[in-house]
């Protein structure tokens, strides 16, 4: 069940969810979203560097990618083809009985902006500030603000406690993650 705006106001004085800084109610509360602002920190790839992406190599993520920090009133500018990591404003922390969903706002989607390639599903437990697989799918570059709302995130009720919650895993690769973190697949087995 999709929590609605009225269990959301709920789930947050309870604190079943917590996110800081806490949400403007009056413009970030939609019926059933709550909308995270984008943050100031991306991760970008240099693509002229390397000639592929070698998933299963150490920390090779982190060597073809760089982060960036934007200074205040500065814009990011997402030409077209563009795949940027970032991350929101905001710190969510989920109840072990809850799960999140991250959307993209249909606004922003109806100018090539996608905010998500797969990883849409925040489980149980999760504590950290989401990150944001942002993709110029247009044919025109995108303007992006800190602090513009840049996406959704919808919360569903478990039938029960999850038994293992996000950041109780020994595999939890992204848990209380900060910024935009590199590709941690290597550490699968």
């Amino acid at each position: 069940m999709v929590l609605s705006d009225k269990d959301l106001k709920k789930a947050l004085k309870t604190k079943k969810i917590v996110i800081k800084p806490a949400p403007d109610l009056k413009t970030q509360l939609g019926s059933c979203s709550i909308d995270l602002r984008l943050g100031d920190v991306f991760r970008i790839f240099d693509y002229s560097r390397y000639p592929y992406i070698d998933p299963s190599k150490k920390d090779y993520s982190n060597e073809i990618t760089k982060v960036i920090k934007l200074k205040d009133g500065e814009k990011f500018i997402m030409q077209p083809g563009d795949f940027v990591l970032a991350v929101t404003l905001e710190t969510v922390k989920i109840a072990p009985n809850l799960m999140g969903r991250l959307e993209g706002r249909s606004s922003l989607g109806r100018l090539g902006l996608v905010v998500h390639s797969t990883a849409s599903i925040f489980d149980p437990g999760w504590d950290g500030k989401p990150v944001l697989e942002l993709g110029n799918l247009g044919r025109m570059a995108i303007s992006l603000t800190c602090g513009m709302r840049i996406c959704a995130m919808t919360f569903e009720q478990l039938s029960s406690n999850a038994q293992n919650p996000y950041t109780k895993k020994k595999q939890a690769k992204y848990a209380f993650q900060k910024g935009p973190d590199e590709s941690k697949i290597h550490e699968e087995r």
